[in-house]
């Protein structure tokens, strides 16, 4: 019955620490990790019920060592199963598809090593307040604790068992710190665990072993500690869709090609010819500035979700020019970022915003992207003024025999 909730928490819980559309496997593992966070809880409470059953039926009777730490140790091996059956749960779904990356052990190692940690205080808490409403104190506590401790100090969120930041499928996650971070996690448990044994068994032998597991946490939580919070990008091999422009993205996220495609060709179309001019879209993370080749761009994808296509063209056209902060600039460069992302020009709040609105309506296609490769600089640097629209001399057929052109007011 335990394994059971705990399977159907830790796939419930997993599933929305997904990253939609992610198709890569260290996207997995920081689901399963992620579902730590009800699992845990529950293990924690589960832990402890089960202590507070034995603590009953035994009362003063004197343990040997093994008897005493044999039912944590059963506990753990039960909650250890949940949590691979969670896991098996969602690799059988991505073995359907290819993967990018590569599944981490020392990553699954530690989502374990987080779970010894909400039995072993679940197990202490039970032995040591055997009351009935002590189960759902340890699972309520552990949850609060650990949540606390996330949102806390920026030290904090590293001694939990959590992975430290959203998950970015450029930067990966770092080996080192998971390995780390399982050293701290299998210290403490087994301090505590040990701890409370060497009190039950009064055995110095088990207080020599409690004190190792001791200084095997510290170690952990010096090497976590002295680690670089974040984690540079690494390198990728994109996949790339060639038609009907080149869109690259990280090998988990290729599944989006056709989409991103779609909702920047006619952005590339509109821009051919001005500054603004691009031959190839590559993702990238944010905050982060990387050298990119002649004709390339950057987008920033997060994930896969509904409507994720527009919401990378949307951010890109935004880009391209700086906010206005409320000035009457901030109008013109409005209807330009409209007619770009092919949406009904706005009229703006002044009435010399509606009058270039309606002017720039009545342009083509050609003729407006012929006046962007005019005003280009005013547009990223947010100096259109109403003089930009209207009685302009916008070339529009540059192959006209003669050299016509016309004339739009």
């Amino acid at each position: 019955m335990a394994v059971a909730v705990l399977l159907v928490l830790g796939v419930v819980a997993a599933w929305s620490v997904l990253i939609p559309g992610v198709s890569a496997w260290e996207n997995i593992i920081v689901a399963v990790i992620g579902s730590l966070r009800l699992t845990g809880p529950v293990a924690a409470a589960f832990a402890a019920w089960v202590a507070v059953s034995r603590r009953r039926g035994t009362g003063r009777q004197s343990l040997t060592t093994w008897q005493a730490v044999r039912a944590p140790l059963a506990i753990l091996v039960v909650v250890g199963g949940a949590f691979t059956a969670t896991l098996l749960v969602l690799a059988v779904r991505t073995m359907l598809t290819e993967q990018a990356g590569r599944l981490l052990p020392s990553g699954l190692v530690m989502g374990v090593a987080g779970l010894a940690l909400y039995v072993a205080i679940g197990w202490v808490t039970g032995w040591l307040l055997p009351w009935t409403i002590t189960p759902m104190l340890a699972g309520l506590g552990c949850y609060g604790l650990f949540a606390w401790m996330a949102q806390g100090a920026t030290w904090a969120d590293r001694l939990i068992p959590a992975t430290r930041e959203p998950y970015d499928p450029f930067r990966g996650l770092s080996t080192a710190a998971l390995t780390d971070q399982t050293l701290w996690l299998l210290g403490i448990s087994a301090a505590l665990l040990l701890g409370w044994a060497a009190v039950v068994t009064r055995q110095a032998l088990v207080l020599a072993a409690a004190l190792l597991a001791v200084l095997a946490a510290g170690t952990g939580v010096a090497r976590l500690l002295t680690e670089p919070r974040t984690i540079s990008a690494q390198r990728v091999v994109y996949s790339c869709q060639e038609w009907p422009i080149m869109v690259c993205v990280h090998p988990g996220m290729r599944t989006g090609l056709p989409e991103l495609g779609s909702a920047f060709v006619k952005i590339a179309s509109r821009l051919a010819g001005t500054p603004g001019e691009f031959s190839r879209l590559e993702q990238h993370p944010r905050r982060e500035d990387i050298p990119l080749a002649p004709g390339a761009v950057p987008i920033h994808v997060d994930d896969l979700a509904a409507g994720f296509a527009d919401e990378a063209a949307e951010e890109f056209v935004e880009s391209l020019a700086q906010e206005c902060d409320g000035t009457p600039a901030g109008g013109y460069r409005d209807i330009v970022v409209a007619w770009l992302r092919g949406k009904p020009l706005p009229s703006g709040p002044l009435p010399e915003h509606q009058y270039a609105a309606a002017w720039f309506s009545g342009l083509t296609d050609a003729q407006r992207r012929d006046w962007l490769r005019l005003y280009y600089s005013d547009f990223a640097g947010c100096r259109l003024q109403s003089t930009h629209f209207g009685g302009q001399v916008v070339d529009v057929d540059r192959d006209r025999p003669g050299g016509e052109r016309d004339v739009l007011t």
